[in-house]
């Protein structure tokens, strides 16, 4: 990029096979590149939504219809589409589900803004008129959305099945919904007047093999590892447990040392002075009461062989986060020192016993009194399967959590957009100038939902759309699309709900996504790095040499 300067002489001011585009053309190219990324996604709404299948760079394959997993397997290259990944990123963070909602959302967002651009409104206003527009339709779910008991099963299920709907797994829906209800009641903690929950723990622990109604809820953890010595007992019963974060090995000096030794009864007392304080660490963890220990760390072979002859059930180098959620199982505490194994510090679990799932050995921490962490096997005839049941299951936890925690609830089946999108034309209506529009567009856009909804269960979206709105109209607060019938129908009949907060989260990260991009007007690209000598192995990966990268 040159300018000119004195005496005719251009000044250079960017790199040579720098790109940029200004103004609408800048605008456009991004606009187009997340409608691009938005379009791909919307086939998989609800739950006659078409599934996909991500193959990646080695061959792996993946078949879901989770639209995080969608994008984040998808190499996306754009700028510009590389924020819808971010987007559907942030939601599946925060609230864990409506990852494909918010991103045809925001790919609708921007298709309504770049008609009023056609049209001569400039971004400031449009921005503006979305952002307010957002405050209102946030105001309006608040009004329209059901209180309901974070304690009650039966509403906490309803949402969960209505998650995994539109899931590989929906068969199976009422049978898994009861294993997430339980779990995240389990780990529910009162704070504040209400409920927070901590979904790390509750633990999925994957295994093919059997089938989905093999999946089950633990009282307890499973942990991934297997008794360290084969003389040890596979199953403990009324298990004190102890938590070890040290190692219980005679560690070897940081500076090199020499021992002069010069008979072999003198290396025989060497020997045996150090077999004696491996023994002294058995003696200890003998003497605490303790008849399970999990060690963070390394447990010496002679260790091993000593506490096998103890009757004392032991795994080691476990997992910093599979120690912790021990702690809160159990009632445990973790130690730094053999010294510090102690009754009080011990945890409880009815049996510990090692199991063979498929192939691996697994531990079962099983009959915790009060577990505020739990695990749930998940199995499933194919790996494809088990993967997808795990995605499912993460969203099902997800938005039963987010119940527990802000207990209000709205219908599905698109009746929820329909209405926001109703109560803010009305609204828009009051509004002077240009900003009107951008209130009326942003209206519209809400109703690229339900009308996704319609077009993936095969019905006439516009007819769908006019008879929803003639319903809400009329007052039928909860007229939304049964796809699984394609018909017009009263969601809150159907037990169709979905939680409020994820609702607001995908119209504000959709917002925010469109908001940030319309106030985009100029894209320097720097010129690509040259393959390095050697051939074109090297180099970035994609795109055309110097330009911008390609779409997807």
């Amino acid at each position: 990029m040159s300018a000119p300067g004195y005496g005719g002489q251009p000044i250079i001011i960017l790199r040579e096979g720098t790109e940029r585009s200004q103004g609408s053309d800048a605008r456009t190219a991004n606009i187009q590149a997340a409608r691009i990324v938005a379009e791909a996604v919307k086939t998989s709404l609800g739950p006659k939504g078409m599934d996909k299948m991500l193959v990646d760079s080695f061959g792996d394959v993946t078949i879901t219809n989770d639209g995080a997993t969608m994008l984040k397997e998808m190499d996306v290259q754009h700028p510009a589409a590389k924020m819808m990944v971010e987007v559907s990123k942030t939601q599946d963070d925060e609230v864990g589900d409506g990852t494909t909602s918010v991103v045809v959302l925001t790919g609708e967002f921007l298709g309504k803004a770049l008609e009023l651009m056609n049209k001569k409104i400039h971004p400031t206003v449009i921005i503006d008129g979305y952002r307010d527009a957002q405050e209102q339709a946030l105001k309006y779910l608040e009004e329209i959305s059901i209180n309901v008991d974070p304690q009650d099963k039966a509403v906490l299920k309803k949402v969960s099945r209505t998650a995994m709907a539109s899931k590989l797994i929906h068969g199976y829906s009422d049978y898994l919904s009861d294993i997430a209800v339980d779990a995240v009641l389990q780990v529910a903690e009162e704070k504040d007047g209400g409920y927070e929950v901590d979904l790390d723990m509750i633990k999925l622990e994957k295994k093919p093999g059997g089938s989905l109604t093999d999946t089950a809820l633990i009282n307890g953890l499973i942990i991934d590892k297997e008794v360290v010595h084969a003389d040890m007992p596979k199953l403990v019963r009324d298990a004190k447990i102890g938590l070890l974060n040290a190692a219980m090995e005679i560690e070897k000096t940081e500076f090199d040392a020499k021992i002069h030794i010069e008979s072999p009864d003198e290396m025989q007392a060497y020997l045996d002075q150090e077999e004696n304080m491996l023994r002294d660490m058995v003696k200890k963890v003998k003497d605490s009461g303790i008849s399970v220990l999990f060690c963070q760390k390394g447990i010496d072979d002679m260790v091993q062989h000593f506490m096998a002859r103890e009757g004392i059930l032991a795994a080691r180098r476990l997992k910093k986060s599979d120690m912790e959620a021990l702690a809160k199982a159990t009632g445990a505490k973790i130690v730094t020192s053999v010294d510090d194994l102690n009754t009080e510090d011990a945890g409880y679990a009815a049996t510990v016993e090692e199991k063979k799932v498929s192939d691996d050995k697994l531990l079962f921490i099983e009959g915790c009194k009060n577990p505020k962490a739990v695990s749930i096997l998940v199995r499933g005839g194919t790996d494809r399967i088990v993967d997808e049941a795990d995605r499912s299951l993460h969203d099902a936890l997800c938005v039963i959590r987010d119940v527990v925690q802000e207990p209000k609830i709205v219908a599905g089946g698109g009746a929820p957009e329909i209405e926001v999108a109703r109560r803010l034309r009305r609204y828009s209506e009051g509004l002077s100038g240009r900003e009107r529009l951008a209130v009326a567009a942003f209206a519209e856009a809400m109703e690229v939902i339900p009308t996704t909804l319609a077009e993936n269960a095969g019905m006439d979206p516009i007819d769908a759309i006019s008879e929803m709105q003639s319903k809400h109209e009329k007052g039928d607060l909860w007229a939304g699309i049964n796809s699984l019938e394609g018909k017009v129908s009263d969601m809150s009949e159907l037990d169709v709900y979905e939680p409020t907060q994820v609702k607001a989260q995908a119209v504000k990260s959709a917002t925010e996504a469109s908001t940030m991009l319309l106030k985009i007007d100029d894209i320097i690209a720097a010129s690509k790095m040259s393959a390095p000598p050697g051939g074109p192995g090297g180099g970035m990966p994609g795109g055309m040499p110097g330009g911008m990268p390609p779409m997807m």
